[in-house]
């Protein structure tokens, strides 16, 4: 059996110092549910990466628990500190708290459980990642929480029946499961590109848009895309206290990942219950834009947070009141 590797990217920048709220995150319009959902707060996602530098100052306040499930630093478990840069990466994207000269995640009051499965040069083993899926689905924080969400910004081309099998353990247990789609893509959406464990029907599989809503070149395409979000010159946090934007599928999919946290907050509390995974997924879906390309392109279409709330404007608006301005019918009589 092969090992699982990183989703290509690509370093389009460093930066060392900034304040912002990146343009993704902008994109996909979470600040407009930040007030109602306390920007996460309480949810927790696992990180399925190259581990995360655990002193960011817009990370070290969101991360509640991490172990390292490789060789890596004589494979000292509680060392899940990222020597790659691409978990940091992702991790700022979902849940960078933002304070100071900083930048903002999807949902900045989320917490991060970071486990480490793929090695400074991005590789790792097939057993490493259903390790770590088990452990985070498991996993029970200081307090009782328990991860309602695992974002995996990694693939490979071997459909592996015991990464299957522990992904549907993960569904079953209400975790959604947050996968890139890859970026093996020939710029043609009538063409399939499948990358594992994202073209497995359970997880949630995203593609990569620009921020001109194009698909992006290199972003996979097949009949098992979700939905799409931005993963092109994306904003987020760097090690060594630093930002940088990079480009791929691996950075589209944080996107949902943070957003799951936000819709948990929100719809729980709008239908006064715990929901199924089955329920967030069709709560998340409900929240999408066709933006048109194919279903084999685009899914559903681009995340748009806000739409729901702007539908309702949109009817409180246009609604007249029909029985006052209904004109009045009658009979004719002969």
């Amino acid at each position: 059996m092969s090992e699982i590797r990183l989703i290509p990217y690509q370093v389009e920048e460093i930066i060392s110092d900034l304040s912002n709220i990146p343009e993704g995150v902008q994109m996909i319009e979470a600040p407009l549910l930040w007030e109602r959902t306390k920007k996460g707060k309480g949810n927790v996602v696992a990180v399925i990466d190259t581990g995360c530098q655990i002193e960011h100052p817009d990370l070290e306040d969101r991360i509640i628990d991490g172990k390292n499930f490789t060789t890596d630093f004589n494979s000292d478990v509680t060392n899940f500190s990222d020597n790659n840069g691409h978990g940091t990466h992702v991790a700022g994207t979902i849940a960078a708290s933002g304070s100071g000269n900083g930048v903002a995640g999807v949902a900045p009051g989320a917490n991060l459980l970071i486990l480490k499965v793929l090695t400074g040069e991005g590789s790792g083993k097939y057993e490493w990642i259903i390790n770590a899926i088990q452990y985070a689905v498991d996993w029970e924080g200081p307090n009782g929480e328990k991860a309602r969400v695992i974002s995996m910004s990694l693939g490979g081309p071997q459909d592996v029946p015991e990464l299957h099998e522990v992904i549907k353990y993960a569904v079953n247990h209400n975790v959604s499961v947050v996968c890139a789609a890859g970026n093996e893509g020939d710029d043609r959406e009538n063409t399939d590109e499948f990358s594992y464990p994202g073209a497995y029907n359970e997880v949630i599989q995203v593609g990569a848009i620009d921020f001109q809503r194009k698909l992006a070149k290199f972003t996979n395409t097949n009949a098992e895309i979700d939905l799409v979000a931005p993963g092109v010159k994306i904003l987020s946090t760097y090690p060594d206290n630093r930002y940088a934007r990079l480009t791929g599928t691996s950075m589209s999919t944080p996107h949902i990942s943070g957003a799951i946290a936000l819709l948990i907050t929100l719809c729980e509390g709008e239908f006064e219950r715990n929901l199924s995974e089955a329920e967030i997924y069709a709560q998340l879906i409900k929240r999408t834009t066709p933006i048109g390309f194919s279903k084999q392109g685009e899914g559903n279409g681009l995340l748009t947070l806000g739409l729901v709330d702007k539908i309702a404007d949109l009817f409180t608006t246009h609604t007249k009141d029909w029985e006052d301005t209904s004109p009045v019918l009658s009979t004719m009589k002969s």
